[in-house]
């Protein structure tokens, strides 16, 4: 089986002075929890949603979810925990308790913000994780990156064909994501920064799936701006599709 787990637990601290986390903000004419959970829901190949989120707010997660997308049976909210990671977790034990599972299952984790998930990369990880066990989504680099110890002085600028900047969604084989996990140290866990790096410390190999630099986190007000440009330039490029002017349809965002 494959499970997506959308990873909502965040209260949004950066956004600003806002009421509630940000993925329940609007984006366009939905809240970007929903523009994100139907990505997945849409998608035949994934057997069943799984919506992590804080828990004062699993009824507001859950009247969302129902209010949009009524009827739909093969989507869950489960309470997240502490940490990314944690709440990982928490999906993985929710599969565990709720299913039968085989060496061959599959979660897709997924930032809730990151609206802009094209079919491609969904699909792409599928076919990953299938074939290494693990995959995560990447773009390359565009700028220099610089490496500072310190806070103060340069320790090094690495050569940039090889840095790429991590998006998600990441995926893996739920047993081996387990399996490494409890292997870890206790210091280990709480250095890490994603999940696809519990594959690295255990040394098992994780493969690249070719992001899109659309495919945004929405963190800060700015980027809640630029996510509503791209909605607005999708319809309207539909629109200007039907008169036979454009080749592309871009609110399938890059899909061909």
């Amino acid at each position: 089986m494959i499970f997506a787990a959308i990873l909502a637990g965040g209260v949004g601290n950066r956004m600003g002075e806002v009421d509630k986390p940000k993925q329940f903000l609007t984006l366009g004419d939905k809240p970007i929890l929903i523009q994100t959970v139907e990505k997945f829901y849409l998608n035949s190949r994934i057997d069943e949603v799984i919506v992590l989120c804080h828990k004062y707010w699993l009824n507001h997660t859950k009247d969302l979810i129902e209010d949009y997308i009524p009827n739909a049976e093969n989507i869950v909210v489960v309470e997240g925990g502490e940490l990314r990671n944690d709440t990982i977790m928490n999906a993985v034990k929710y599969i565990e308790d709720n299913h039968e599972l085989s060496e061959d299952d599959i979660i897709i984790t997924h930032d809730s913000v990151r609206p802009f998930v094209t079919h491609r990369i969904i699909m792409e990880n599928i076919e990953k994780t299938q074939e290494v066990g693990a995959c995560d989504t990447v773009i390359p680099a565009t700028d220099t990156i610089v490496v500072c110890h310190d806070g103060n002085i340069i320790s090094d600028i690495p050569n940039r064909n090889y840095m790429y900047q991590g998006q998600t969604p990441q995926s893996f084989k739920i047993l081996k994501l387990k399996e490494c996990f409890n292997k870890l140290s206790d210091e280990d866990k709480r250095s890490l920064s994603d999940a696809a790096k519990i594959f690295v410390l255990n040394g098992e190999e994780v493969a690249i799936v070719k992001g899109e630099v659309f495919n945004i986190k929405i963190t800060y007000p700015y980027d809640l701006k630029v996510a509503n440009t791209i909605i607005d330039d999708a319809k309207l490029n539909i629109s200007d599709a039907e008169t036979g002017e454009y080749k592309v349809n871009l609110y399938d965002f890059g899909e061909e």
